[in-house]
């Protein structure tokens, strides 16, 4: 189904962490550690800056990978995982883009369900890697009859 988009990957989009999303993102998943909001605590850290809870790049915007279309609705997020080669810091740009890592079937009890595998990255403004963020989609029976429709 998605086997021919293996390999392709969006642009990149420049983001910034801003310091009000990160405050708000915070009070939204109840972590309010200081390190992510207090400007002195993160001045005095070993950062020299406020950083991010690890699940905050879910909010940038990763481009389109041309051609990927998804339906809006039914699919199962099937797992997700972030690597991260140093923190994220407020205040810093970073450049994100997605790749189609894989796609593979099998059979469930209730028909064919597709896996979709794909890579999101972050970047600083020099290329070099910030952190990886591997995640699966489920596409069970009932959402890819809907698709061929």
């Amino acid at each position: 189904m998605y086997k021919d988009m293996i390999g392709k990957q969006s642009e990149k989009v420049k983001n910034v962490v801003e310091r009000g999303m990160v405050k708000r993102f915070v009070e939204s998943i109840g972590d309010s550690h200081p390190i992510y909001v207090d400007e002195e605590v993160g001045k005095h850290s070993r950062y020299g800056a406020n950083i991010t809870p690890p699940t905050f790049p879910r909010i940038f915007d990763y481009g389109v990978v041309e051609g990927l279309h998804l339906p809006k609705k039914g699919l199962i997020h099937g797992e997700q995982n972030y690597h991260f080669e140093r923190p994220l810091l407020v205040g810093e740009e970073v450049y994100c883009y997605t790749g189609v890592k894989d796609y593979y079937e099998k059979k469930g009890k209730n028909g064919l369900m597709g896996f979709l595998v794909t890579s999101r990255y972050g970047e600083d403004k020099n290329g070099n890697l910030i952190f990886t963020e591997e995640s699966i989609v489920i596409i069970n029976e009932a959402v890819r009859e809907a698709m061929k429709v």
